[in-house]
């Protein structure tokens, strides 16, 4: 059972093996060279990068070790001279080792003879850093079970007592928990908020993090999707407004205020280690959030009529919902216009035109600042760059500068994917049919899914515009939002079609959506949410945790959801 929670022996050769951190392994040097040698590494997540130095071996010098970071596969070059801090192809090397299946608490050799052959050996092999995974997964789903058998033990117990209560109100006791509003929209934000607790605690495997620069990782489809179905939610709750003769005016202000809250909130969840204002990060979540509601907010009620569409007209009644969109759809070209002429046609300085990678050692170190290209350029001339994120996923694997994930040039394309959330909601109003509103997302997931892969080449580098989470690139939005179009879809048949799901527990969690996200944040390092045992060194302590503060939320919400708590801005 040991093995299934990553156990390993406490010392091995000498070598303290419970130092070791979450995907970390040892390398043991041994040189029996006569002359120094230098050890350049390069891992595969970094993308058209030259080597980095890493470590000197001195001549008849046999036991040294170096600590590796293994979460990406590695590749080495031993290298009889010292040729700065990268090694380009141009570089004759020793030896080269293209063996890339290092893992974590594994210990390895590398011995470098007098006649300058280099031998490489696991001395001790790595654990299995999915056994966790399932050991979680099975702990998780005992304590539900037990959970679930006491809740039913409970409704059994007080069932009596509650159909006396329902019947002495005069409520049919078969339409009692019925309601008009979707089940399935707060099911999918509900899901949405839980994953991002769940990646902000840290999955602590390299798919759940952020990817480093291109590429689609699972933290990468949460923002989007929370985006997402904030725009399905717009029409509908504008339409509910209008219905109760409430002003454009009122709807307005409405919006103003909501997006001045959201903004204002991020800007002060920003400051939580500190409100250091001449290092303030100024963008974030929530104020990407803000912005974007605003602008399609403002919009929808700006174009927002009822167009009657005429019996015998039958293309118009097949695109209503598009002709209800015209508007915004005009609003949708122009942002994707300015966007793509803005990243492929300005000019920024000691960059190439339509440069996208993350700079530093990107592109064998070409472009040292360039990091984003014109995205990064104009958040940097906008912000400065002490307001901006100091820590981006691509600065630990390219050594790139600080750029800004939530900056502003990257708030255009993230308004036409509220725009696309918000069509999803018009077809809610506009057809009545699960099988029209069914059939519509999923054309538009096809759409945008071939439109998204087109554009990336259906490869995470290669493409002409890559999926990039960083740069909130066009393709990232087609995908993740196709991605959201099949996921509502499901949910949709599912949850309020044939009511095989009621959307428990995550309905509720969606129904408080910023309370758990503004409480994960703040209370993140408190108990009993956040706690640490020993040197937190392993993925199954490491995911106990995240799981554990994730379910305390979603507990939270069910909470919340019983007292029929309910906030929003």
């Amino acid at each position: 059972m040991l093995e299934f929670v990553e156990y390993t022996t406490p010392e091995w050769r000498g070598l303290n093996m419970r130092s070791l951190k979450v995907d970390e392994a040892y390398l043991i040097l041994k040189s029996h060279f006569s002359k120094a040698t230098y050890l350049y590494s390069l891992s595969e997540a970094c993308y058209s990068c030259p080597y980095t130095k890493v470590k000197t071996l001195l001549p008849h010098h046999y036991n040294d070790n170096l600590t590796l970071n293994v979460a990406y596969p590695i590749k080495f070059k031993l290298i009889d001279q010292d040729v700065g801090r990268y090694a380009f192809n141009n570089v004759t090397s020793l030896c080269e080792y293209q063996n890339l299946n290092y893992r974590e608490f594994g210990v390895y050799n590398l011995t470098l003879d007098a006649n300058g052959n280099c031998e490489w050996c696991t001395d001790k092999k790595a654990v299995n850093i999915y056994y966790p995974i399932l050991t979680v997964f099975i702990l998780l789903a005992l304590i539900m079970g037990v959970l679930k058998i006491g809740l039913c033990a409970w409704r059994s117990f007080y069932y009596e007592e509650i159909l006396s209560t329902v019947s002495s109100s005069g409520v049919n006791i078969s339409t009692a928990g019925q309601r008009n509003r979707l089940r399935c929209l707060d099911t999918f934000r509900g899901l949405a908020i839980v994953l991002m607790i769940f990646v902000n605690n840290g999955g602590h495997y390299w798919w759940t993090e952020h990817a480093p620069w291109n590429g689609l990782h699972l933290a990468d489809i949460v923002f989007p999707s929370f985006l997402w179905i904030m725009g399905v939610c717009i029409p509908i709750s504008i339409q509910s407004q209008i219905s109760r003769d409430v002003t454009k005016y009122r709807i307005v202000l409405r919006i103003l205020w909501r997006s001045l809250k959201l903004f204002s909130i991020g800007l002060c969840l920003n400051s939580i280690n500190g409100p250091k204002l001449e290092n303030l990060r100024i963008m974030g979540v929530l104020q990407r959030l803000g912005v974007a509601y605003l602008i399609c907010g403002l919009a929808h009620t700006k174009f927002s009529e009822r167009v009657i569409i005429e019996p015998q007209i039958t293309w118009k009644r097949k695109f209503q919902d598009l002709i209800i969109m015209r508007g915004e759809s005009l609003i949708v070209v122009f942002l994707i216009a300015v966007y793509l002429c803005t990243i492929f046609g300005l000019n920024v300085p000691h960059c190439p035109r339509g440069y996208l990678g993350p700079g530093g050692k990107h592109s064998n170190a070409e472009y040292l600042n360039c990091i984003g290209g014109a995205s990064g350029y104009i958040d940097f001339l906008i912000l400065g760059n002490r307001h901006i994120y100091q820590n981006p996923t691509a600065k630990y694997i390219y050594d790139t500068k600080p750029f800004d994930p939530e900056g502003v040039f990257g708030c255009l394309l993230t308004i036409v994917q509220v725009f696309f959330g918000l069509l999803a909601g018009v077809i809610i109003l506009t057809y009545t049919t699960w099988r029209a509103r069914s059939s519509r997302w999923l054309i538009w997931s096809v759409i945008l899914a071939l439109l998204g892969g087109a554009l990336s080449g259906f490869s995470s580098e290669n493409g002409f515009i890559p999926i990039n989470k960083n740069l909130w690139s066009f393709s990232f939005v087609c995908v993740t939002t196709a991605l959201s179009f099949i996921s509502l879809s499901l949910l949709y048949y599912i949850i309020d079609v044939k009511y095989w799901w009621q959307g428990y527990p995550f309905e509720a969690a969606g129904m408080n959506a910023i309370i758990l996200y503004v409480g994960h944040t703040v209370l993140h390092k408190m108990l009993p949410w956040h706690w640490s045992i020993g040197p937190m060194n392993t993925h199954f302590v490491l995911l106990l945790k995240s799981v554990w503060n994730t379910t305390l939320w979603l507990c939270t919400a069910l909470y919340l959801d019983y007292k029929k708590f309910y906030f929003s801005l």
